[in-house]
Protein backbone atom coordinates (compact mmCIF):
# COMPACT_ATOMS: atom_id res chain seq x y z
CA UNK A 1 0.00 0.00 0.00
CA UNK A 2 1.50 3.17 -1.19
CA UNK A 3 2.24 5.89 1.93
CA UNK A 4 1.38 9.70 0.17
CA UNK A 5 3.01 12.53 1.89
CA UNK A 6 1.38 16.60 1.72
CA UNK A 7 3.14 19.59 3.23
CA UNK A 8 1.22 22.38 3.89
CA UNK A 9 1.72 25.34 5.96
CA UNK A 10 -0.70 26.83 8.73
CA UNK A 11 -0.20 28.66 11.96
CA UNK A 12 2.64 30.03 11.55
CA UNK A 13 4.57 26.23 11.12
CA UNK A 14 5.64 23.61 8.06
CA UNK A 15 3.21 20.72 8.58
CA UNK A 16 2.20 17.33 7.34
CA UNK A 17 -0.51 14.77 6.33
CA UNK A 18 1.20 10.96 5.86
CA UNK A 19 -1.78 8.80 4.29
CA UNK A 20 -1.83 4.97 3.27
CA UNK A 21 -3.72 4.20 0.65
CA UNK A 22 -3.27 2.23 -2.73
CA UNK A 23 -5.88 5.27 -4.31
CA UNK A 24 -3.80 8.71 -5.15
CA UNK A 25 -6.93 10.40 -5.81
CA UNK A 26 -8.52 9.13 -2.72
CA UNK A 27 -5.57 9.81 -0.85
CA UNK A 28 -5.18 13.40 -1.96
CA UNK A 29 -8.81 14.37 -0.90
CA UNK A 30 -8.41 12.75 2.64
CA UNK A 31 -5.77 15.09 3.08
CA UNK A 32 -7.02 18.04 1.15
CA UNK A 33 -10.36 17.41 3.67
CA UNK A 34 -7.93 17.31 7.05
CA UNK A 35 -5.93 20.67 5.47
CA UNK A 36 -9.27 22.35 4.85
CA UNK A 37 -10.40 21.55 8.73
CA UNK A 38 -6.85 22.52 10.24
CA UNK A 39 -7.42 26.24 7.87
CA UNK A 40 -11.03 26.34 9.54
CA UNK A 41 -9.55 26.19 12.83
CA UNK A 42 -7.38 28.69 12.42
CA UNK A 43 -9.48 31.37 11.15
CA UNK A 44 -12.02 30.62 13.49
CA UNK A 45 -9.73 31.04 16.46
CA UNK A 46 -6.21 32.99 15.93
CA UNK A 47 -5.68 36.19 17.78
CA UNK A 48 -4.18 37.33 14.79
CA UNK A 49 -7.37 37.71 12.95
CA UNK A 50 -9.32 40.64 13.40
CA UNK A 51 -12.74 38.46 12.87
CA UNK A 52 -12.08 34.97 14.45
CA UNK A 53 -14.08 34.28 17.41
CA UNK A 54 -11.58 34.94 19.88
CA UNK A 55 -10.73 38.82 18.50
CA UNK A 56 -14.76 39.25 18.47
CA UNK A 57 -14.83 37.93 22.43
CA UNK A 58 -11.55 40.48 23.33
CA UNK A 59 -12.50 43.65 21.75
CA UNK A 60 -15.44 43.20 23.79
CA UNK A 61 -13.56 42.56 27.35
CA UNK A 62 -15.15 44.38 30.16
CA UNK A 63 -18.44 45.33 27.96
CA UNK A 64 -21.22 42.76 26.41
CA UNK A 65 -21.57 39.30 25.73
CA UNK A 66 -20.75 37.94 23.09
CA UNK A 67 -22.61 34.91 21.22
CA UNK A 68 -20.80 32.04 20.51
CA UNK A 69 -21.43 28.19 19.14
CA UNK A 70 -21.16 24.63 20.74
CA UNK A 71 -17.73 24.14 19.33
CA UNK A 72 -16.52 27.18 21.11
CA UNK A 73 -18.00 26.62 24.43
CA UNK A 74 -16.53 23.15 24.73
CA UNK A 75 -13.07 24.30 24.22
CA UNK A 76 -13.69 27.05 26.96
CA UNK A 77 -15.13 24.78 28.93
CA UNK A 78 -12.01 22.57 28.99
CA UNK A 79 -9.85 25.26 29.64
CA UNK A 80 -11.90 25.89 32.34
CA UNK A 81 -11.15 22.59 33.71
CA UNK A 82 -7.63 22.62 32.87
CA UNK A 83 -7.49 25.94 35.05
CA UNK A 84 -8.59 23.86 37.71
CA UNK A 85 -6.83 20.86 37.74
CA UNK A 86 -3.37 22.94 37.01
CA UNK A 87 -4.13 25.43 40.43
CA UNK A 88 -4.39 28.17 38.15
CA UNK A 89 -1.00 27.31 35.96
CA UNK A 90 -2.68 27.16 32.59
CA UNK A 91 -4.68 30.48 32.37
CA UNK A 92 -5.92 30.78 28.46
CA UNK A 93 -6.30 34.52 29.62
CA UNK A 94 -2.76 34.99 30.41
CA UNK A 95 -1.97 35.40 26.73
CA UNK A 96 -1.51 39.27 27.10
CA UNK A 97 2.13 38.89 28.81
CA UNK A 98 2.95 38.19 25.42
CA UNK A 99 2.69 42.36 25.45
CA UNK A 100 5.64 42.69 27.56
CA UNK A 101 7.87 39.97 26.19
CA UNK A 102 9.78 40.10 22.95
CA UNK A 103 11.50 37.03 21.81
CA UNK A 104 13.33 38.49 19.08
CA UNK A 105 15.23 41.16 21.57
CA UNK A 106 17.43 39.71 24.32
CA UNK A 107 15.68 41.34 27.19
CA UNK A 108 13.39 40.16 30.36
CA UNK A 109 10.10 42.53 31.43
CA UNK A 110 10.68 44.42 34.62
CA UNK A 111 8.64 44.04 37.31
CA UNK A 112 6.64 47.63 36.43
CA UNK A 113 5.77 45.95 33.29
CA UNK A 114 4.63 42.64 33.97
CA UNK A 115 2.48 44.17 36.62
CA UNK A 116 -0.35 45.83 35.47
CA UNK A 117 -0.48 42.61 32.89
CA UNK A 118 -0.95 40.20 35.91
CA UNK A 119 -3.74 42.17 36.65
CA UNK A 120 -5.70 40.71 33.09
CA UNK A 121 -4.63 37.48 34.06
CA UNK A 122 -7.51 36.07 35.81
CA UNK A 123 -10.13 33.00 34.39
CA UNK A 124 -12.63 33.27 36.87
CA UNK A 125 -13.52 36.87 35.23
CA UNK A 126 -14.41 34.80 32.22
CA UNK A 127 -18.27 34.80 32.34
CA UNK A 128 -20.27 31.93 30.97
CA UNK A 129 -24.01 32.09 30.49
CA UNK A 130 -25.53 29.95 28.03
CA UNK A 131 -24.09 30.26 24.73
CA UNK A 132 -22.67 33.93 25.46
CA UNK A 133 -19.11 35.17 26.97
CA UNK A 134 -18.20 37.97 28.47
CA UNK A 135 -14.20 39.16 30.22
CA UNK A 136 -15.07 40.74 32.85
CA UNK A 137 -12.28 43.21 32.89
CA UNK A 138 -11.12 45.90 30.25
CA UNK A 139 -8.20 44.91 28.70
CA UNK A 140 -8.49 41.09 29.09
CA UNK A 141 -7.32 38.39 26.30
CA UNK A 142 -8.43 35.05 25.41
CA UNK A 143 -5.44 32.99 24.11
CA UNK A 144 -5.97 29.95 22.87
CA UNK A 145 -2.64 29.28 21.64
CA UNK A 146 -2.08 27.17 24.71
CA UNK A 147 -4.40 24.24 22.93
CA UNK A 148 -5.47 25.87 19.50
CA UNK A 149 -3.54 23.73 17.66
CA UNK A 150 -3.39 20.55 19.40
CA UNK A 151 -7.03 20.73 18.94
CA UNK A 152 -6.76 21.18 15.09
CA UNK A 153 -4.23 18.05 15.47
CA UNK A 154 -7.23 15.95 16.58
CA UNK A 155 -10.03 17.31 14.37
CA UNK A 156 -7.66 16.49 11.73
CA UNK A 157 -6.62 13.14 12.34
CA UNK A 158 -10.83 13.01 12.64
CA UNK A 159 -11.84 14.30 9.34
CA UNK A 160 -9.19 11.44 7.49
CA UNK A 161 -10.53 8.79 9.84
CA UNK A 162 -14.46 10.02 9.21
CA UNK A 163 -13.41 10.30 5.04
CA UNK A 164 -12.39 6.37 5.12
CA UNK A 165 -8.71 6.49 6.23
CA UNK A 166 -7.32 3.66 8.10
CA UNK A 167 -3.60 4.21 8.18
CA UNK A 168 -2.61 8.20 8.34
CA UNK A 169 -0.62 10.66 10.81
CA UNK A 170 -0.90 14.47 10.75
CA UNK A 171 2.04 16.28 12.48
CA UNK A 172 1.24 19.92 13.16
CA UNK A 173 4.80 21.39 13.88
CA UNK A 174 5.50 18.80 15.72
CA UNK A 175 2.26 17.91 17.62
CA UNK A 176 0.56 15.20 16.02
CA UNK A 177 -2.32 12.32 16.02
CA UNK A 178 -2.43 8.69 14.23
CA UNK A 179 -5.28 6.89 12.77
CA UNK A 180 -4.41 3.54 13.21
CA UNK A 181 -1.43 1.93 12.51
CA UNK A 182 0.61 1.30 9.40
CA UNK A 183 -0.85 -1.24 7.09
CA UNK A 184 1.55 -4.52 8.13
CA UNK A 185 0.33 -3.67 11.74
CA UNK A 186 3.28 -2.13 12.88
CA UNK A 187 3.91 0.83 14.90
CA UNK A 188 4.34 4.80 13.14
CA UNK A 189 7.75 5.79 14.25
CA UNK A 190 7.58 9.06 16.11
CA UNK A 191 10.98 10.94 16.40
CA UNK A 192 11.65 13.04 19.31
CA UNK A 193 13.64 16.23 18.91
CA UNK A 194 16.49 16.96 20.93
CA UNK A 195 16.05 20.22 22.93
CA UNK A 196 19.59 21.42 22.45
CA UNK A 197 20.87 19.64 19.28
CA UNK A 198 19.67 20.53 15.75
CA UNK A 199 18.55 18.09 13.50
CA UNK A 200 19.20 15.20 16.29
CA UNK A 201 16.64 13.14 17.54
CA UNK A 202 16.15 12.07 21.30
CA UNK A 203 14.51 8.90 21.25
CA UNK A 204 12.03 7.28 18.50
CA UNK A 205 8.51 6.41 19.90
CA UNK A 206 6.35 3.54 18.80
CA UNK A 207 2.79 5.23 18.15
CA UNK A 208 -0.66 2.80 16.97
CA UNK A 209 -2.84 5.21 18.60
CA UNK A 210 -3.31 8.59 20.15
CA UNK A 211 -1.12 11.47 19.98
CA UNK A 212 1.90 13.12 20.48
CA UNK A 213 2.95 16.35 22.04
CA UNK A 214 5.81 18.15 23.07
CA UNK A 215 6.36 21.37 25.30
CA UNK A 216 10.06 22.75 25.13
CA UNK A 217 12.28 25.90 25.78
CA UNK A 218 13.78 25.61 22.45
CA UNK A 219 11.68 27.45 19.79
CA UNK A 220 10.89 30.54 21.04
CA UNK A 221 13.40 31.83 23.71
CA UNK A 222 15.93 34.12 24.65
CA UNK A 223 19.08 34.25 26.62
CA UNK A 224 19.68 36.96 28.98
CA UNK A 225 23.30 36.78 31.62
CA UNK A 226 23.64 33.24 30.34
CA UNK A 227 19.71 32.50 31.21
CA UNK A 228 17.64 31.29 28.86
CA UNK A 229 14.10 32.31 29.20
CA UNK A 230 11.42 30.53 26.82
CA UNK A 231 7.95 31.48 25.73
CA UNK A 232 6.06 29.43 28.48
CA UNK A 233 5.31 31.73 30.49
CA UNK A 234 4.09 31.47 34.35
CA UNK A 235 0.41 33.32 34.83
CA UNK A 236 1.41 33.69 38.66
CA UNK A 237 4.72 35.91 37.91
CA UNK A 238 5.02 36.59 34.49
CA UNK A 239 8.48 34.99 34.29
CA UNK A 240 9.38 31.79 32.24
CA UNK A 241 8.68 27.99 33.23
CA UNK A 242 11.95 26.57 34.38
CA UNK A 243 13.31 23.24 35.32
CA UNK A 244 12.47 21.36 31.74
CA UNK A 245 14.26 21.80 28.77
CA UNK A 246 11.19 19.31 27.00
CA UNK A 247 8.22 17.36 27.92
CA UNK A 248 6.83 15.08 25.53
CA UNK A 249 3.48 13.44 26.51
CA UNK A 250 1.69 10.44 24.76
CA UNK A 251 -2.57 10.86 25.39
CA UNK A 252 -5.40 9.62 23.69
CA UNK A 253 -5.76 13.09 22.02
CA UNK A 254 -3.63 15.78 20.88
CA UNK A 255 -5.82 18.03 23.42
CA UNK A 256 -4.49 16.17 26.77
CA UNK A 257 -0.95 15.98 25.50
CA UNK A 258 -0.58 19.32 24.97
CA UNK A 259 -1.83 20.32 27.93
CA UNK A 260 -0.36 17.76 29.99
CA UNK A 261 3.21 18.96 28.67
CA UNK A 262 1.94 22.83 29.16
CA UNK A 263 1.82 21.88 32.92
CA UNK A 264 4.66 19.80 33.70
CA UNK A 265 6.55 22.83 32.27
CA UNK A 266 5.00 25.46 34.59
CA UNK A 267 5.25 23.39 37.20
CA UNK A 268 8.71 23.01 37.08
CA UNK A 269 10.84 19.86 37.60
CA UNK A 270 10.24 18.12 41.10
CA UNK A 271 6.16 19.40 40.76
CA UNK A 272 5.98 18.42 37.02
CA UNK A 273 7.80 14.99 37.48
CA UNK A 274 4.96 14.53 39.83
CA UNK A 275 2.24 15.62 37.64
CA UNK A 276 3.09 13.38 34.73
CA UNK A 277 3.22 10.00 36.79
CA UNK A 278 0.23 11.05 38.09
CA UNK A 279 -1.34 11.32 35.08
CA UNK A 280 -0.45 7.99 34.48
CA UNK A 281 0.82 8.87 30.62
CA UNK A 282 3.72 8.03 28.62
CA UNK A 283 6.49 10.95 28.83
CA UNK A 284 9.76 11.63 28.31
CA UNK A 285 11.40 14.19 30.01
CA UNK A 286 14.89 16.21 29.61
CA UNK A 287 15.14 18.31 32.71
CA UNK A 288 17.04 21.35 32.79
CA UNK A 289 20.42 19.98 33.69
CA UNK A 290 19.89 17.75 30.59
CA UNK A 291 19.24 14.32 32.58
CA UNK A 292 16.61 12.61 30.91
CA UNK A 293 13.35 10.68 32.34
CA UNK A 294 12.14 8.30 29.86
CA UNK A 295 8.79 6.89 30.62
CA UNK A 296 7.73 5.24 27.11
CA UNK A 297 7.59 1.28 26.84
CA UNK A 298 9.43 0.06 23.89
CA UNK A 299 10.95 3.11 23.20
CA UNK A 300 14.27 3.46 21.58
CA UNK A 301 17.58 4.49 23.42
CA UNK A 302 17.73 8.46 23.87
CA UNK A 303 20.38 9.93 21.85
Amino acid sequence: MALHRYRFRAMAAENEVHVHEPSADRAAAWASRAMAEVARIEAKYSRYRPDSVVSRINAAAGGAFVEVDAETLELLRYAGACHAQSGGLFDATSGVLRRAWHFDSPRVPAREELEPLLALVDWHAVEIEGSRVRLGKPGMELDFGGFGKEYAVDRAARVLAESGARSALVNLAGDLAVVGAQPDGSPWRVGVRHPRKAGMALASIPVSSGAVATSGDYERFVEVDGVRHCHILDPRTGLSARGFQSVTVHAPSCLVAGSATTVAMLKGREEGLEWLGALGLPYLAVLGDGAIVNRFEGTGNPA
